[in-house]
């Protein structure tokens, strides 16, 4: 089957998934609807800012919808007589009865090789304990959080200096690529799906603010992992007080000396800009 005759539905919210549709795209594989969450109000004025997959949906010309609950379009997506779904990282759970309706199954980008790291927080538990290798896998889709069958992975060497935007959006790049490579051989039959290997499951947590609160008397490696992991949401902070007054400094940046000591390498205090840590001793040490 020609790329472009196939219809395939998207559905995906943040940065991660927009990068995937727009490969899509660009592909010939442009998707005949997406689905995103709805716009969110951000920042002091809390503005409407929409989701990173709806602005390339809107690049490409592609129909948007944007439910509260994707329940509340199960008959739209019926009427569409979908070839396929694809999902990267949605952040609303798909009922059975919408994965089960496309021709060939719904498809999910996952950016960990499955079954390690199922859950929210897969990209970010990498870098936190230290991994030497990750991947990206595509499942076949069922009611469970990441449990599907294994359609295809990717496995590739991560530096231990590589930070979370960078992983994550070579996770994305790397995902795209292997669908692209997956879509036609999993249409033609050509992929046998496997089961997940249930004893080898591990699961992430959802990553609060508070996470990342530096706990200094943890091993300095691994702070220097959870700057790295956690930056730039929710951040990693600690305190320092200042003429009584006690102040939120961010902790954006670090490394490791050869001797295994942490060297801050920049910081922000509350309500300024970022700064490197010569400039913040001037001023608040």
């Amino acid at each position: 089957m020609e790329n472009d005759k196939i219809k395939i539905i998207f559905i995906g919210t943040p940065e991660f998934g927009a990068i995937i549709l727009e490969e899509l795209a660009k592909n010939n594989y442009k998707p005949v609807l997406v689905i995103t969450n709805p716009d969110k109000p951000v920042g002091r004025k809390q503005v409407l800012r929409p989701p990173p997959v709806k602005l390339v949906a809107q690049k490409y010309k592609i129909p948007i919808e944007q439910p509260e609950r994707i329940k509340n379009l199960e008959l739209r997506i019926k009427n569409l007589k979908s070839d396929l779904v694809i999902c990267a990282a949605y952040g609303q759970i798909i009922s059975g009865e919408i994965l089960k309706i496309p021709r060939y199954g719904s498809l999910n980008i996952h950016p960990s090789l499955l079954p390690k790291y199922r859950g929210p927080s897969p990209v970010q538990t990498t870098i936190l304990n230290g991994d030497k290798e990750t991947g990206v896998t595509i499942m076949l889709m069922d009611e469970k959080m990441d449990h599907g069958k294994i359609i295809s992975n990717f496995q590739f060497p991560i530096s231990n200096k590589i930070t979370y935007q960078e992983l994550h959006e070579k996770l994305a790049l790397s995902g795209a690529k292997l669908l692209l490579e997956t879509i036609p051989k999993w249409i033609d039959g050509k992929i046998k799906s496997q089961t997940q290997d249930e004893k080898k499951a591990t699961y992430t947590k959802i990553i609060k603010k508070e996470d990342g609160k530096i706990d200094w008397k943890k091993p300095a490696q691994e702070i220097e992992r959870q700057i790295r992991a956690l930056n730039p949401w929710p951040g990693t902070f600690t305190f320092i007080k200042k003429r009584g007054k006690k102040i939120r400094i961010k902790v954006c940046q670090a490394e490791l000396s050869e001797n295994n000591q942490l060297i801050i390498k920049k910081l922000q205090p509350e309500g300024k800009k970022p700064m490197s840590f010569e400039d913040f001793k001037k001023g608040y040490l």
